[in-house]
């Protein structure tokens, strides 16, 4: 009996105690998977992101992008737009892909020799520099080199 009433002391102390002492539920999103992207012509796409960004092509048609790459950014940041928003012009697509990269410079060297023009290009902003383009979908792609720490 007295057994008993310990583990019920317990359970009530438990249910009783503030969320922020309770364990965390299950249950929650822990991350993106990844990012499916609809298009005319698939192949010719893939092709695109590999010969132009330099994205290293799985034998299934996809790049995988490993969350642990040297100086890659921590987190992923997903954020909704208002749909009247022109951050993501002149595409027309609803959403843009961000890309972090190593070394801007380089990147826009490389997409300059290849002929892809540049839409803007920001190394004012506190979190890094940035650059955008288009991809051949019309989906506008943001390049980010995050601010050394």
């Amino acid at each position: 009996m007295r057994a008993g009433l310990v583990w019920l002391s317990v359970a009530l102390s438990l249910w009783l105690a503030p969320l922020s002492l309770r364990a965390e539920s299950v249950g929650h999103i822990t991350g993106i998977g990844g990012l499916f992207v609809r298009s005319p012509n698939p192949k010719a796409l893939a092709a695109w992101y590999r010969d132009i960004l330099g994205l290293k092509i799985e034998p299934w048609g996809g790049a995988i992008l490993p969350y642990d790459a040297p100086g890659r950014p921590p987190v992923l940041t997903w954020s909704p737009f208002s749909q009247t928003t022109s951050y993501m012009a002149p595409s027309t697509r609803e959403f843009m892909i961000d890309f972090a990269v190593d070394d801007l410079d380089a990147v826009l060297a490389r997409l300059k020799d290849k002929g892809v023009p540049i839409i803007k290009r920001d190394d004012s902003d506190p979190t890094g520099r940035f650059a955008w383009i288009l991809d051949p979908d019309g989906t506008k792609i943001e390049l980010w080199q995050p601010k050394a720490k």
